[in-house]
């Protein structure tokens, strides 16, 4: 056979193994792995470098419409499908999964059909979609939400906060219950609202209304309350449940607590919350709004915390959190040049220096092997979201998606050098060592010697099988 690509010399690395060999590619998959391949009409010399299975960003947020009477007052998000997947592959990842939201008094089936509209001919990588239930009406509970998973939706969010998007106890069971039946994952982002709002309306009438009042009107303690209270009706429902962008030891105990009584629950983490801290956020001139996201960035205890939950594998999955808005008027500063830390849109972008960092802080710095890196940010989001044995790895019969490391390259990260749509990074400065220089997706190199190869509309939506979630063991209801 001759492959339509050959990748040489390089050393794979799966979340199981690492070994020497060289990969052939035909029709879009992996169709060799041997010690030599000759045969390809395309060769690329691979010597010293890792290959790796492309990146899985599974939580990103790109062109994703703002719900009415948020109080960010409508800021726009900076990058689409297009930007965000350009800015994906130049960072290593392929396949990403940003989120469908449906917002109060529409129809999900609606806001499914909007979201692929806004998908359709831009994305350069292949991608899902979760979706985000706002309105879990009986219509929707009973029929919308229903032929959605059973046509290859099959993730789904919630929220415990923000005025726009919080369920009440109730309703988030009543989603629970439907994702139970449907065989369903679901997602949480787990901060207490009440608290939330009754902290920031005392800090706004004490005239404390900078950047850092976000990092005070949401402490740690009460991630770990709604953590808790999310696991406990995760377990009266009977769902695996993720629970998203954990920032802290405290939510982490009680990750590792349900985990010893039995439970089903992933634990996510990202970047910024390893890399970040409040003292971020304490800027002058709104500059601190650059660093605002939810949960917001803690300290150095809780960094070391969720460090030790990477390499104990209390921590699941990382993922960036992309929510990418300007430090301008139609971004941060959308409710004027000096609001209330209230009206500030949160989320800071990410997609393109997620592996890099992790690279760097996580195996160059001998915290986790290359095999942990592999899991954490592409193998485990594969399984957990139904696009594995395609996704996610590196075996006869995988789509051909890879990324090829020098992973002695250092850089210098600077927002000049990267390529979403937003004005800032809020990793200015920071030297990471090992950079993706080759990423291919489905055999086609897409970016190569830091040029973008691949057009956008080439990336395909993808359809979710049952999460390996289902797969862990039984999962009981109390009903």
């Amino acid at each position: 056979m001759t492959f339509d690509l050959v990748i040489r010399g390089g050393t794979i690395v799966t979340a199981s193994d690492v070994t020497k060999a060289d990969l052939g590619i035909k029709a879009g998959r992996i169709a060799a792995i041997a010690d030599h391949i000759s045969n390809g009409d395309t060769i690329i010399d691979a010597t010293g470098r890792l290959v790796l299975p492309g990146g899985i960003d599974a939580h990103c947020h790109l062109d994703q419409p703002q719900a009415p009477g948020l109080a960010s007052k409508g800021a726009t998000m900076a990058d689409g499908f297009r930007s965000g997947s350009i800015s994906a592959a130049f960072g290593g990842t392929t396949t990403i999964v940003p989120f469908c939201v449906q917002h109060r008094g529409t129809s999900l089936t609606a806001a499914v059909a909007d979201y692929h509209s806004r998908a359709k001919g831009q994305s350069v990588t292949d991608y899902a979609f979760h979706l985000i239930v706002s309105d879990p009406t009986p219509s929707v509970l009973g029929q919308e939400l229903p032929a959605l998973i059973r046509r290859g939706h099959t993730s789904i969010k919630v929220y415990m906060t923000y005025d726009a998007m919080v369920l009440s106890d109730r309703q988030i069971l009543d989603v629970f219950e439907t994702a139970r039946r449907e065989k369903a994952v679901m997602l949480i982002h787990a901060e207490n609202h009440e608290i939330i709002g009754w902290l920031a309306e005392r800090l706004e009438l004490e005239g404390r209304t900078a950047p850092i009042g976000h990092a005070h009107s949401r402490p740690l303690p009460i991630e770990r309350e709604a953590t808790h209270r999310a696991l406990t009706l995760a377990e009266i429902a009977g769902v695996p449940l993720v629970i998203v962008h954990v920032s802290g030891g405290d939510p982490l105990e009680e990750i590792r607590r349900a985990r010893a009584r039995g439970y089903v629950v992933i634990a996510e983490t990202c970047p910024q919350y390893l890399m970040l801290t409040e003292a971020d956020l304490d800027m002058p001139d709104m500059l601190g709004a650059k660093a605002m996201c939810s949960p917001p960035p803690r300290d150095s205890l809780a960094q070391a915390a969720l460090w030790r939950g990477i390499e104990d594998g209390t921590i699941d999955i990382f993922n960036s959190d992309h929510a990418p808005y300007r430090f301008d008027d139609e971004g941060k500063l959308k409710a004027g040049p000096n609001p209330s830390f209230r009206a500030v849109a949160n989320g800071i972008p990410g997609l393109e220096t997620r592996l890099p960092i992790l690279f760097s802080e996580g195996v160059v710095k001998g915290r986790i092997d290359l095999s942990r890196f592999v899991a954490l940010t592409s193998t485990n989001n594969a399984k957990l979201y139904g696009l594995h044995p395609r996704k996610g790895t590196i075996a006869i019969g995988a789509d051909a998606d890879l990324s090829i490391w020098d992973p002695e390259k250092r850089i210098t990260i600077t927002n000049g050098m990267l390529h979403h749509n937003v004005d800032y990074t809020p990793f200015e400065g920071l030297e990471v060592q090992g950079w993706p220089e080759t990423v291919i997706s489905r055999g086609e190199v897409i970016v190569e010697n830091n040029q973008l190869k691949a057009k956008p509309g080439r990336g395909r939506f993808l359809t979710q099988a049952t999460s390996s979630a289902w797969k862990t063991r039984e999962i009981k209801a109390w009903i």
